[in-house]
This record gives C-alpha cells, structure tokens and sequence, in this order.
C-alpha cells in the first residue's frame, strides 16, 4: 500500500472515531426523563416501607 493511501485512510478512520466519541458523549449528557413506570416503581416502594416501619410507641 502506497504511504499517501495509507495516511489518508488513517485520517478517514480517526475523524470517523473523533464523530462517534463526540456523539457518544452527546448520548451519555442528555439523560432521558425517568419514565413514569420508574416513578411510580419507586413511589411504591417509599410507600410500602413506610407501611412496614412500626410508628415508635408515644407513652408519656
């Protein structure tokens, strides 16, 4: 392989690397809003261990 092929062929490669890692940090920076599922998952879950905690005793 010609050095000028090669070289331009390594240039090609790295801009198409640099392209992906910029569009992964993109990815990785816009955290999507938690679904409504997850919320409710979690809500159900405080709830339940509320329930499950005994309220202290209140004897004066």
């Amino acid at each position: 392989m010609h050095p000028e092929t090669h070289l331009t062929l390594h240039h090609t490669r790295a801009a198409e690397l640099q392209a992906e890692a910029h569009a992964h940090a993109l990815a990785t920076r816009a955290k999507p809003a938690r679904d409504l599922r997850t919320r409710v998952g979690w809500t159900l879950v405080e709830v339940g261990l509320r329930l499950a905690t005994p309220k202290p005793a209140l004897n004066p």
